[in-house]
């Protein structure tokens, strides 16, 4: 989205409340597997790794990018009583909680070819699109991911 699809929170004193999105979150079931996807895998880089006591802290960005990150989130407390977090893993098992990441890349058929060699499994080969080429896959968790090489603009 470019400025004119912007939506900027301001106060009555025209100062920005609300400066940039940093980080998103999806739900997994066990971080270690989600770790070893999402680095090992796709090559993101870890970027947080905290216990906290009552949580584990853990995030992955893309590399050179330390601006945004996604919080690889187990559904439990304190985000969610007990009940709701088991209702959310039985959802998550079936496919049906999953988030949704949407990635660029220079060259969607090589990163396509790269990544199914390494065991990743997609849902749908790279296509071409008016916006570009891209390709879709689920993490191990059902979380659905795109990989897109948007189209050069003029």
């Amino acid at each position: 989205m470019g400025p004119a699809n912007s939506v900027l929170l301001t106060t009555s004193g025209g100062k920005e409340v609300l400066k940039s999105l940093a980080i998103s979150s999806i739900y997994v079931l066990d971080q270690d597997e989600a770790l070893d996807f999402y680095v090992g895998k796709l090559g993101l880089e870890k970027k947080e790794d905290v216990d906290l006591g009552f949580m584990r802290w853990l995030t992955v960005n893309v590399p050179g990018d330390k601006s945004r990150e996604v919080l690889l989130e187990l559904p439990a407390r304190p985000a969610m009583d007990d009940k709701t977090a088991a209702q959310v893993r039985d959802l998550v098992t079936k496919g049906h909680a999953g988030g949704n990441l949407f990635f660029t890349t220079d060259d969607c058929r090589k990163t396509y070819k790269e990544l199914k060699a390494k065991g990743v499994e997609f849902t749908e080969e790279p296509t071409e699109r008016p916006y570009g080429i891209d390709c879709g896959l689920r993490d191990p968790f059902g979380n659905f991911l795109r990989f897109s090489q948007p189209t050069a603009q003029a």
